[in-house]
Parts: structure tokens; sequence; C-alpha cells
């Protein structure tokens, strides 16, 4: 791969040397993307293969949502069988609206985001590719192959019209799909919150208050604070002494559970010897007939302390002992438990009578005291409450979340470094002709070369990617967050901002920076023609992507199915270290979650490379829309088959992608706008000008006008709701949708006398997606909610006295100490170890669990109303 000498190139464009001229021969990146292409395809094919295979063996890993009791019965997906592909035909024939029923709306609207981006790839596709690929191909440049058709081979200044002019084209249509998501979104977001089966939920009545005076704690200052419809709050406090206690002594439990199964799996072993030594039958073993010696050996033992001069104790009988102490100690600090001065360091739930009544109380401002209940959520359930951190002092939580801030800012900065390395790297065939020790690399062969420069780096930029949503959520966690679903949405802004700067931005320029450095030393004296080395070298880094977009479309998302990850790791923890029928239990039914905040950015972040790079070289546009459709199949089994979420930011998640899509609007027309400007083509630099300006001042607007609508619930909304609520209404669902939805296209289709098909099948689709004011309004939006074959508008949820009165309070002041759960086993030890744990005051049962002939333990998988552990979530 010689590279031409920049400073011969000849050929003058009004004055200034071409810029485009001085290119790697051979730059093509044809052989590169072909060498990544044909592995991750073939890998891709053989994860499809194996997980075909495999599915039917692990229903738990593959179709927990077709059959695990932890779904309840109406939320379960269909399916008639587990052959290899009946599940083709479930996902054919159910919509995607069966997810917004039964599974979340988060699960249903990433699912509407992955389409929206390839609906904008392929209408970019199409806008883009028959104007603009024959315009780059005959614009004058000496590139070939893929670069041919890319902007770099652009050298005729009139020919930068048309990209302006599709540009204006393409950016107005992605920011009008933008709006009109946006006001989609805000329509389906009031309907579903105000239907009955939500808006009757405790959670959509609850508001949780940060930041609660001491006098806001008490139930007889609640109508001072909260207003006549508040009904009951329930007060969080500092509790740590508590919280470790009611830890420690579940941690002693499951020890106890362990110290039984191996003491039962003992006896067991011991019994079948004793049999073949006096040649009885296995059905006559009984514990009873092992030697006192023998039963003394086999019982487990352990040092309490660290020390060696202590001795060993029995580990069953010390346990116990020490659950019944950390029981009585609970016992008394709950008993003393009072709330002191809190400084602020509290915080309180309170339930509203209506939905609509605690959206008002959200909206308004409770109390005059500086930061006092304050920040507030509403939608909170208790399972995603992070309780210690309700009871940091507002100082501290101000000063945390600076903290947290500044050391996500700064693992962005820093990851450049890594970030900067695997750019340079994909670059390797300038590094082999520049420096002399790299010059071995010429020797290897064009294949290995491609695979070292067009797979390696995307790999590894894709490895490095993951490990990063992580650090944010714990270090939000740690920081005070009071909610999973509050530290997810931190996570999800600042996780974007790492996958623009660090996969996007930064391995942009570094991809083209190893060619770049040694010529930026050469013009330092001469600063003003650093744009234009950096604008011939930068459009290169497309190449980079088309590579990333091949490997994320193919293996990534044949990986998303196969899942050998959970697969591998459900196998290893089951056969080595799951000994107990709660951990068995406990490993079989934990259905996989999904991080919101780790998945919309780095979706966002594909179509945000597509459109950056919609004029620059647009057939990343088609690689984009291939690999993101990929994806979309494969997430979508996932949620109909296996993903259980456990985070719901009812919708929120959505509108922050959304915004976070027209961050690759401003990053191309501040390319282009550089582009031509270095060109000195004054007239599509004069358009994209225009643009860039509107641009900003429809972002601002949009934002302006619709952030309120997004975050709060209308109060004419909320008051029109509980009318409808204490009368029939007059209209079925249906009937008020078609009353609503008056469309001027619609109507033009009547005059004109359009055919009804015609009408249904191309003016519909039209009309609905160009005037969201009519069909996303809250009407038609409710009409269209109800309009599903499974929608029940009467699943009200139902609350016992006792789930009330327990839903918001800590879970340190209310658990009890679980139940012993050990097997039954032939020579019927678990008996005797449940006799004698009842006599301690300890509940203890081996329903449900049971050790086999070859000592295998094994639990009632079918039915877990044997399972005595296991209780029917409720829904708050």
């Amino acid at each position: 791969m010689d590279f031409y000498n920049p400073m011969s190139v000849s050929g003058q464009v009004d004055g200034q040397s071409s810029i485009m001229e001085a290119k790697p021969k051979g730059s093509a990146s044809l052989a590169a993307v072909v060498s990544a292409f044909v592995p991750t395809w073939f890998t891709g094919l053989i994860f499809v293969a194996i997980f075909i295979v495999v599915r039917r063996w692990y229903p738990n890993i593959y179709a927990p949502r077709t059959f695990m009791r932890a779904i309840p019965e109406k939320d379960r997906t269909p399916s008639e069988n587990r052959s290899y592909f009946n599940w083709v035909h479930t996902m054919r024939k159910i919509p995607d609206k069966f997810i917004l029923y039964h599974q979340s709306l988060d699960a249903y609207l990433y699912l509407r985001f992955l389409r929206t981006t390839i609906f904008i790839c392929f209408v970019g596709c199409c806008v883009t590719w028959p104007i603009l690929m024959p315009v780059n191909a005959t614009g004058g440049g000496s590139s070939t192959e893929l670069d041919k058709i890319g902007i770099g081979n652009v050298k005729k200044k009139d020919h930068f019209y048309a990209h302006a002019i599709i540009a204006w084209v393409f950016f107005g249509f992605v920011m009008f799909t933008v709006a009109r998501e946006r006001l989609w979104l805000i329509g389906l977001r009031q309907a579903w919150t105000l239907s009955k089966p939500v808006a009757n939920r405790l959670s959509s009545r609850t508001v949780l208050f940060l930041c609660a005076p001491r006098d806001a704690l008490d139930k007889s200052n609640i109508h001072r604070f909260f207003g006549d419809g508040a009904l009951r709050i329930w007060p969080a406090a500092k509790a740590e002494a508590l919280e470790s206690l009611v830890s420690s002594r579940k941690s002693k439990v499951e020890q106890l559970e362990a110290a039984e199964m191996s003491l039962i799996r003992r006896a067991y072993r011991e019994g079948r010897k004793h049999a073949k030594k006096f040649n009885s039958q296995d059905e006559h073993l009984n514990y009873d007939i092992l030697p006192d010696s023998v039963k003394k050996s086999i019982r487990p033992k352990h040092q309490p302390n660290v020390s060696s001069l202590n001795k060993k104790v029995d580990s069953i009988e010390w346990l116990r002992e020490k659950i019944k102490e950390e029981e009585a100690n609970i016992e008394d600090a709950r008993r003393t438990y009072e709330i002191g001065e809190t400084n602020g360091s509290a915080a309180v739930f309170v339930e509203f009578k209506t939905c609509a009544e605690a959206q008002r109380a959200c909206q308004q401002i409770t109390s005059s005291n500086l930061l006092a209940l304050d920040p507030r959520y509403t939608g909170v359930s208790p399972h995603e409450v992070i309780w210690k951190n309700l009871t940091i002092p507002p100082a501290l939580r101000i000063s945390g979340e600076g903290t947290a801030l500044a050391t996500v800012i700064a693992t962005i900065v820093f990851w450049s470094i890594p970030s900067g390395i695997i750019g340079v790297v994909s670059n390797i065939g300038y590094l082999a002709d520049n420096y002399e020790w790299l010059s071995f690399l010429k020797n290897l062969p064009e294949p290995v070369i491609g695979l070292l420069s067009g797979l390696l780096p995307p790999l590894a930029t894709s490895w490095l990617s993951k490990m990063v949503p992580n650090i944010f959520r714990y270090i939000f966690k740690s920081s005070g967050s009071p909610t999973n679903t509050a530290a997810e949405l931190q996570v999800q802004r600042w996780f974007y901002v790492f996958q623009v700067t660090q996969v996007f931005l930064v391995t942009a320029v570094f991809s083209g920076a190893a060619a770049v450095v040694p010529e930026l030393m050469k013009r330092v004296k001469d600063p003003t023609s650093v744009p234009e080395l950096l604008a011939r070298q930068l459009p290169k880094a497309s190449n980079f992507y088309l590579t990333y977009f091949i490997i994320q479309g193919t293996t990534s998302a044949a990986d998303n199915l196969l899942n050998y990850s959970d697969l591998l790791e459900y196998l290893f923890y089951d056969y080595f270290f799951d000994k107990t029928p709660r951990q068995k239990f406990s490993r079989y039914t934990s259905m996989k979650g999904i991080a919101w905040g780790k998945l919309f950015p780095k979706f966002a972040n594909f179509a945000i490379i597509a459109i950056a790079y919609s004029c620059i070289a647009p057939l990343v546009l088609g690689f984009a829309a291939i690999g993101l459709s990929l994806y979309y199949f494969s997430y979508r089994y996932n949620l109909l088959f296996v993903i259980q979420p456990k985070i719901d930011t009812k919708g929120q998640a959505y509108t922050l992608a959304l915004q976070h899509l027209l961050t690759g609007v401003y990053i191309a027309e501040l390319s282009l706008l550089g582009f031509f400007s270095l060109r000195r083509a004054t007239g599509p630099s004069v358009i994209i000008a225009i643009l860039f300006v509107l641009t900003v001042i429809y972002n601002a607007l949009m934002n302006k006008y619709l952030a309120p609508l997004e975050q709060f619930l209308p109060a004419d909304l909320t008051t029109l709701s509980e009318m409808e609520g204490e009368s029939e209404p007059l209209l079925s669902s249906a009937e008020e949708g078609r009353a609503q939805a008056t469309s001027h296209i619609q109507q033009l289709g009547r005059q004109a006398h359009i055919p009804q098909t015609i009408t249904q099948h191309v003016l519909d689709p039209i009309a609905r997606f160009f005037e969201p004011q009519v069909f996303a309004s809250y009407q038609a939006m409710r009409a269209w909610l109800q309009d599903g074959y499974s929608y029940d508008n009467e699943d009200v949820p139902e609350y016992t006295e006792e789930q009330l009165q327990k839903a918001y309070l800590n879970p340190a002041l209310t658990s009890p100490t679980p139940l012993i759960w050990i097997a039954r086993d032939p020579m019927g030890v678990s008996k005797t170890e449940i006799s004698e744990n009842e006599q301690r005051g300890l509940k203890a049962s081996d329903q449900g669990a049971w050790l086999d002939e070859k000592g295998k333990l094994g639990w009632s998988v079918q039915d877990f109303s044997e399972v005595p552990i296991w209780k029917q979530a409720v829904t708050y």
C-alpha cells in the first residue's frame, strides 16, 4: 500500500492544491470489508445453527417466557411446542404490540426505536444513493473501489450543490421523524399512564419525595404537606444497623442450607456403603442404621474464627444459634426503631387517591424550605428502590452527584488512549510503510493484513465499549441515585456521550491519525494548512465503520440469539456451585434482564454514524440498515421469549434516544460546512450554514414545547380521565378513534374518489406519518392502545391491606427469617434436620426437592406450587 507524496501532487482548485488528490494507492477498503464480512457471516451462521439445535434442550435459557411460573399465564408468549422452528412461526404471527401489553412500555419502545432507525437509514439510502453515488463517482478524483463513491472523489465544486440539497432533504426528514416520534410518544405515554390497568397501580398513585424534613414523616402532617388527596405515607429513615443484621441473617440461612445439604449427601453415601457392606437393599436405608461415630464424623465442621487456636465447631449447630441470636437482635432493633431528627436525610413515599392527584403533587412546590422534598419521583416500584441512597443528606447528595459527573467525564476523556490505539491499528498498512520496526507486516499475506486492519479493530472497540456501562452504573448507584431507573437514565445520558466521542469521533480521527501525525509536524509552521490535511484524511475513516456494522450486525446479533455466555454460566454454576435447592431454584428462575442505559445509546450511535456519513460516504447508510435489521430480529426474539425487564423508565429512555439522534445531524452539517469551506464552495457552504442555524432553532423550540409534556401529564387529561372513570364513555374506543381522526390527507383522498384499497394501503400510512397532530393525540392513541386482541382494560390490580402497609417500607423492617429449604433424601436425614430446626424455632421444609438414587439433587421444575419459597410477585 504505497502512498503518494502529497507535496508532489499537481492540480489546482481556485489557487488551492487539491486536498483529495493525495490518496493511498489502493486505499480501497473492499479487501478489508470482504475480509471482515466472510468470517463474521460464517461465524453468525454457526451461532444461529447451534441456537436452533440447543434451544429445545434448555427452555429456561431460550424460552422461559413461554412456560415459567414467575410470568403470569396471561403474559406468557404463546407457543404450541418446542420444535426446531416453531419459534419462527410465533414471531411471524405475534405483533410487536403484544410486547407492549405483556412486557413493558420500554420493551415495546425499544423495538420501535430500532424500527425507526432502520426506517431513517432506508429512506437515506433511497435519497442519497441514486444521486450522490453517481455525483461522487463522476467527481473527477482519483479514488478507486469503495472510495470512488465517497465525497473524497469530488474535485468539481459545482457537484457539491447536490450534496447541499440532499442534506436539506434528508436532514429535514430526520428532524421531522424525530419530532413526529416525540409527539407520538407523548400521546402514547398519556394514554398508557391513564389507562385503567396502569393508573390503578400503586406505583402510579405514589410519589417519592427525597430530602424530607422531620415533620413530613409524621402521619398527622400528611395533608399539611401533601394535600387532601394524600392517603398514606411510608417514611424512610436511616436503618443501616438493621439492614446489616437482616443481610447477615439471610447469609447465615443460606450457609445453614448448604451445611444441611452437605450432611444429607454424606449420610446417603455412607448409607449406601453400609448397605453394600451388609448386602442390604437401598429401600431399607435409614439414618438410624449408621453408627454414632459415623454420624458424628460426617457432620460439617468449621473454625468460627480465623485463629488456629480455636477448635472446630459443628457448623449446623453453630449456624442455628447464630441465626436465633440475630433474630433476637433484629426484633430488638425493630422494636426500638424510631425516626429521630433527620436534617433532611430522609425520604417519604406518599400514596394519593388517584394517578391524577399524584401527578399534581409531583408538579407543585410542596415546601418553602430550600431543597426540602425535592427531587421527587413518580411511578417508582418497590423493587427498584436503592434504600441506602434514600437517606443521604442534601449537601452530600449534591456533592456526590458532582463527584460522579467528574468521574464519568474523566473516564470518557482518558478512554481515548486505548480507543486511539485501536484506531491506529486500523490503518496498519500505513504504519508498515512508514515505521521500519513494523515493516515485517508487509510480508504478511493480504488476507491477514485485511483481518488485522478490518476485523480486529472493530472487535476490540466493541469489547471495550461493553465495559463502560457497568462502570457508569456503579458510579451513579454509589453516588446517591435513589432508584435503579434513575441510575439507568444517567447511564444512558453519559454512555451516549461516550459512544459518540469514543466509538465514533475519536476512533474516526485516530483511524486517519496514523497518516496525519507525520505531516502535522511538518505543518506546525503553517497552522492554516492543518484543516486541509484533516479534510483529506478523515473521510477515509468511513471504511472502518463499514466493517464495524458488518461485525455488529452479523456476529453480535447472532450472539444475541445463541446467548452462549448465559448458557455456559448456567451449566457451570448448576454443575459445580449450586448445591442447595434454593440455589438451583434461583439459578433456574432468574430470567435475563435488559439494560436500557446500555442498549439505547449503542444503537443511537449506530444511527448517528449513519446520518453523519450520509452525504460523505452514503454506503454507510446501507450497512447500518442491514446491521440494525439483524439486531431488530434478535432482540424481538429475546423480548418475546427470553427477557424479563427489571427496569421501567415509562418511555423516558426512548425520549432521550430520539433527542440523541440529532447529534448525527449536527455532526453531518458541521462536517459538510467545513468541507465546503475548505474547497471554497461558497454556494453549498451558505446553504449548509442556513440549514445548521435552522436545525439549532428547531431543536431549541422542540425541547421548549415538548419537554414539559414528556415529563408530566397535563392537568386537563388527568381530570378528564377521572371523570371518565366515574361514568361509562358514550363511544367505544374504536369509534372514538375514528371520530378524532379527521385527516386532511384522508379528506383529499375522499374528495378525489381514490379507491378504498389504495386509500387503505397508501394514503392511510402517509397520513399517519405526516399528521401526528391527528394520529398521535391522546384520544387517538387511547383508541389505538385499546384496539388490540390481547388488551384487557379491566385487568386492574388489587392489593390486600397487608401488602399496602408493607409496600414501601424498608424490607429490613418487615422481612421474616427465610424458610430453611433442604432436599428430601432416602435416608430420612431431612426429616431429622427439619425436626431439629423446628425445635430451635426455625421453619424448615423438604417439600419440592429431593435427592435421587444416584445422590443427584432435583427439585419440582414443573410445579412451582410445591416449592415452599416461591411466591407470585405482586405488580405494584
